[in-house]
C-alpha cells in the first residue's frame, strides 16, 4: 500500500468520530423516496460482480463497488421507513376491521384494504433491501479475507537474495525490457509537458506553477503567523491554545499543499492530453506531496523551534533546534521510499524490479530509523544539562525493540524474504508518523476538557455556580470524558496503525462502520451509538435532576408552609425518585429493557439474602425516616449516650453534629429499632432547670424574688411560658429551691443555665444572703494497737 493512502487511511481514522458525530440525514431522504435504482436492480448489479480476486487492485475495486450498492440499499431503506410509519400510524387511526357481522363505512373499509396493500409492498421492499444490505456485507467480509490471504501470500513470498548471483543476474535480464517502459511513461509525460507548455498553456501552467510554489511555502508562512496572532487574540492562555494551535498548524499544511499540488495537475490536465498512465503518474506524485506536507507539518508544529513557549512536549530549545531537520528527512526518504514501488505499478515492472523496490525500501526506511535513533541517542547525552528527566524503562524497552526488529528487517532481506523486510520497514516508519500524530490528539483531548470542565476553568466555575457542583465533582468529570475520548482515539490509532496490514481507507470506514453496529457479547449487544446515547441521557438527567431540586429549594418550597426539616426531605425524596427514573431511562437507551432489569433484580435478591441484608434495612429505614418524620433535619435528638442536631439524612445513614463539632454517622435502622429521645419533635422550646440549697434561716420570699428577677431579665428566657420558682421541700437541714424556665431551643439551655447561675451567684452576695455550706463529715481516727516486745 502507497504512504498516500495510508495517510489517508489515518486521516479517516482519526476524524471518524467527528464525522460520525455531526453527520445529519439527507433532507431528501426524509421525505418522498428519492430517485434512484430499485432493490431489484441493485441486486443485479450486486450478481454481476465477480468474488473471486487475482490482485490488490482488483480486490480495492470490487470492494468499492460492493460498498457503493450497500449503501445504496441502506438509503432505500432509510428512505422508505417513514413512508412505513405513516402507513402504520394512518392504519391505527382506522382501528382494526369490524368483527364479524358487524357493518361498517364503506369508504373507511376500502381505504384501510389500500393502506394494507400499500403497507405491505412498502414493508417486502425494505425487507428485500435489508437482506440485500445482509449479503453485501457477507460478500465484503469474502472480499476482505481473499484480500488478506493473498496480502499474506506475497509478504511470505521468497526471492533470491541480494547477496546471491541469481538477484543481480534476475535483475540484469528484466533491465532492458524495465528500461524500455519506464522510457515509454517518460516520453508521455514529456509530450504532456510539451502539450501543456505550447504558445496556449504556456503562461496559463507556468502562473499555476508559480502560485502553487508561493502557496506551498509563502503561503504556509503567512497562514501560520496568521493563526499564531489569532489564537493570542482569541483564545485564553493555556495548553489547549497549544494543543489546537498544532493541529491548525497541520491542517494548513496539508490543505495547502493539497491545493497546490492538486490544482497544479488539474491545469496541466486541463491543457495536454494526457496519456491514463500519466495522468495517474501526476496524480500519485500530488498526492506524495500531500503527505510530504503532512509529516514536516506536524514536525514543525510539535517542534516550534521559533515559538519554544508554544511548543507541546517538553523539549528545551537547543534540542529543539537540533532535531529540526528530522521531518524533512523523514518526509523526503519515505517519499524516495515510495517513488520506486509507484513507478513499478505504473509501468507493470518486472518482478525482478519489484524485489530490488522491497530491498531499496527496506534499506533505506532502516537507515532512516536509525539515524532517528542515532540523533535522539547524542541528544541524549545531553539530557542531564539540560535538566531533561531520566528516561522511563519502557521507552528504552521500545528503543532496544525496534533495534532488534532493524536487525530482523537485515536479516530477511539476506535471507530472501524482502516483501516482508520491505513491509516491515514500512509498518516500523508508519507507526512511528502514526504514533506521533495520535499523541497530538491525545494532549488535545486532555486540554479540552481540562480547560472547559474542570473547576480550574472559566466554563467550569460557571458551570459550578450555576449547577452547585462542587470542584472535586467538576475535576472527576473532567478525568473521566478525557479518559473516554483518549480510548475512542486509541481505538482509531489501532485502524490507523492497521492500515498497511493490506487495509485500504475504505475497509478503515468499514471495519468503523461494523463497530458502529455493535459488538455482541453473549446476548447482550454493546452498540457505540446506544452507549454514547445512555451516556448522554444520564449526564443530561442529572443536570436536569440537579436543576429542578435547585430550584425546588430555593424557589418552590420556601413559599410552602413546610418547615425546614420537612422541606429538606421532600427535596432528598424527590432527589432519590428522581435519579431511579434517570438510571432507569438511561439503561432504556442502552438496551436493556424492564425484562433484564428485572432479572438483575432477581439476581440481586441473592446477594441481599446473604450479604446486603443490613444496607436493605438502613435503606428501608432512611426511606421510613423521610416519609413518617420521626426525626428531621434539625432536630434535637438523644440516642443512647449521644446527643446532638441531626445535620442530614441520606440514604443508608444520618448524621449527627455532637457538642465539640464533630459529626457522628448513625445507621437509619438505629432510628427505627431502638428507642430516640426526640427534644424538638413536638416542641421546639426548651427547658433550663436550676436547683439550689439554701440554710433554713434563709429568707425564702426574698430568694424567690431574686431568683425570678434573673430569669426575667435575661434575653434568652421566654416570656411564655413565665419563668417559675417552687420550694420543693428541706433535705439535710437545707431549703431545696427548683427554677425551671423555658428557652427557644434545647440548644440554648445549656449557655442560658449558665448565665443564669452567674447572675443569681452575684445577686445573692449582694443582697449578703448566705449560701448553704457542705457540711464535711470526718471519719473518726481508729487508735492504733499496742504493739508488745517479745521477751
Amino acid at each position: 500500500m502507497s504512504w498516500t493512502s495510508r495517510l489517508a487511511a489515518f486521516l479517516i481514522a482519526a476524524l471518524m468520530l467527528c464525522s460520525a458525530a455531526t453527520a445529519q440525514p439527507d433532507p431528501a431522504d426524509s421525505g418522498a423516496p428519492a430517485s434512484g435504482p430499485t432493490v431489484a436492480e441493485l441486486r443485479a448489479m450486486l450478481s454481476k460482480i465477480d468474488q473471486s480476486v487475482d490482485s490488490e487492485e482488483d480486490a480495492r475495486k470490487r470492494l468499492q463497488q460492493i460498498n457503493a450498492i450497500g449503501a445504496q440499499a441502506d438509503k432505500f431503506v432509510a428512505a422508505r421507513i417513514s413512508d412505513l410509519n405513516d402507513l402504520n400510524a394512518r392504519l391505527g387511526e382506522l382501528g382494526n376491521p369490524p368483527a364479524a357481522g358487524a357493518s361498517e363505512d364503506p369508504d373507511i373499509t376500502r381505504q384501510r384494504a389500500n393502506l394494507i396493500r400499500e403497507r405491505n409492498a412498502l414493508d417486502a421492499d425494505i425487507r428485500l433491501a435489508r437482506l440485500l444490505a445482509v449479503d453485501v456485507r457477507q460478500r465484503g467480509t469474502d472480499l476482505v479475507t481473499q484480500r488478506r490471504a493473498l496480502f499474506e501470500a506475497q509478504l511470505t513470498e521468497r526471492a533470491a537474495s541480494p547477496l546471491t548471483g541469481e538477484f543481480w543476474s534476475d535483475l540484469q535480464e528484466a533491465w532492458p525490457g524495465d528500461v524500455e517502459r519506464l522510457q515509454a511513461m517518460g516520453a508521455s509525460l514529456r509530450e504532456g509537458f510539451d502539450t501543456a507548455l505550447g504558445a496556449e498553456g504556456r503562461v496559463p501552467v507556468i502562473a499555476a506553477l508559480v502560485g502553487a510554489l508561493l502557496l506551498a511555502f509563502a503561503g504556509i508562512w503567512a497562514v501560520e503567523h496568521g493563526l499564531v496572532r489569532l489564537a493570542v487574540k482569541v483564545l485564553p492562555a493555556g495548553r489547549l491554545r497549544r494543543s489546537l494551535l498544532v493541529i491548525a498548524i497541520v491542517a494548513a499544511h496539508v490543505l495547502l499543499v493539497a491545493v497546490a499540488a492538486h490544482g497544479f495537475v488539474h491545469v496541466l490536465d486541463g491543457h495536454a492530453a494526457w496519456a491514463p498512465q500519466a495522468r495517474k503518474a501526476m496524480t500519485s506524485l500530488a498526492q506524495a506531496l500531500v503527505f510530504m506536507g503532512f509529516v514536516i507539518g506536524l514536525g514543525r508544529a510539535l517542534l516550534a523551534t521559533r515559538r519554544p513557549t508554544w511548543r507541546l512536549p517538553p523539549i528545551p530549545d537547543a534540542m529543539a533546534a537540533r532535531l529540526a531537520p528530522l521531518p524533512w528527512l523523514v518526509a523526503l526518504v519515505a517519499a524516495l521510499a515510495w517513488a520506486p514501488a509507484e513507478v513499478n505499478a505504473l509501468i507493470d515492472a518486472s518482478f525482478a524490479a519489484v524485489v530490488a523496490t522491497h530491498v531499496l525500501t527496506a534499506l533505506l526506511l532502516t537507515a532512516l530509523v536509525g539515524a532517528v535513533l542515532y540523533r535522539l541517542k547524542a541528544l541524549r547525552a545531553d539530557a542531564p544539562e539540560a535538566g531533561l528527566p531520566e528516561r522511563p524503562m519502557w521507552v528504552g524497552l521500545l528503543v532496544a525493540l525496534i533495534g532488534i526488529l532493524m536487525v530482523a528487517i537485515w536479516v530477511l532481506v539476506c535471507v530472501g524474504y524482502v516483501a516482508l523486510a520491505s513491509f516491515l520497514a514500512s509498518q516500523l516508519t508508519w507507526s512511528g508518523i502514526v504514533a506521533t500524530a495520535f499523541y497530538v490528539l491525545f494532549k488535545f483531548a486532555d486540554d479540552v476538557f481540562v480547560t472547559t470542565v474542570s473547576a480550574r476553568s472559566g466554563f467550569g466555575q460557571r458551570l459550578q455556580k450555576s449547577f452547585g457542583l462542587t470542584p472535586q465533582t467538576l475535576d472527576q468529570a473532567a478525568t473521566v470524558l478525557s479518559g473516554i475520548s483518549r480510548v475512542a482515539l486509541f481505538f482509531y490509532m489501532l485502524i490507523a496503525l492497521a492500515a498497511p496490514l493490506g487495509t485500504g481507507p475504505g475497509e478503515v470506514f468499514q471495519r468503523s462502520g461494523k463497530f458502529g453496529t455493535g459488538v455482541k457479547i453473549g446476548e447482550f449487544q454493546l452498540v457505540p451509538g446506544a452507549i454514547l446515547s445512555a451516556a448522554a441521557v444520564l449526564v443530561a438527567g442529572f443536570v436536569l435532576l440537579r436543576i429542578f431540586k435547585r430550584w425546588l429549594v430555593r424557589s418552590y418550597l420556601p413559599t410552602t408552609q413546610f418547615e425546614p426539616g420537612m422541606q429538606s426531605s421532600i427535596s432528598t425524596l424527590l432527589g432519590y425518585v428522581g435519579g431511579i427514573l434517570v438510571v432507569a431511562f438511561s439503561l432504556s437507551a442502552l438496551g436493556i429493557g424492564i425484562e433484564r432489569i428485572a432479572w438483575v433484580a432477581s439476581a440481586l435478591s441473592v446477594g441481599i439474602g446473604f450479604g446486603l441484608q443490613a444496607i436493605v434495612q438502613n435503606f428501608i429505614s432512611g426511606l421510613i425516616l423521610l416519609a413518617e418524620q420521626p426525626v428531621k433535619v434539625g432536630d434535637w435528638v438523644v440516642l443512647g449516650t449521644t446527643e446532638g442536631d441531626v445535620r442530614r439524612i441520606n440514604v443508608r445513614a444520618t448524621e449527627i453534629q455532637l457538642g465539640d463539632r464533630s459529626t457522628l454517622i448513625v445507621p437509619n435502622s438505629e432510628f427505627i429499632t431502638k428507642s430516640v429521645r426526640n427534644m424538638t419533635l413536638a416542641n421546639a422550646e426548651g427547658r433550663v432547670l436550676l436547683r439550689l440549697p439554701m440554710p433554713l434561716t434563709t429568707d425564702a420570699q426574698r430568694v424567690r424574688d431574686l431568683i425570678l428577677e434573673a430569669c426575667r431579665a435575661h434575653e434568652g428566657v421566654l416570656e411564655t411560658p413565665a419563668p417559675s420558682l417552687t420550694l420543693e421541700g428541706i433535705e439535710n437541714g437545707l431549703l431545696i429551691f427548683q427554677a425551671i424556665a423555658y428557652v427557644p431551643s434545647p440548644r440554648l439551655a445549656g449557655g442560658v443555665r449558665s448565665d443564669l447561675l452567674f447572675t443569681i451567684l452575684d445577686a445573692l452576695r449582694q443582697a449578703d444572703i448566705p449560701m448553704a455550706t457542705p457540711t464535711l463529715v470526718m471519719a473518726p481516727s481508729t487508735p492504733a494497737m499496742p504493739t508488745s516486745t517479745p521477751a
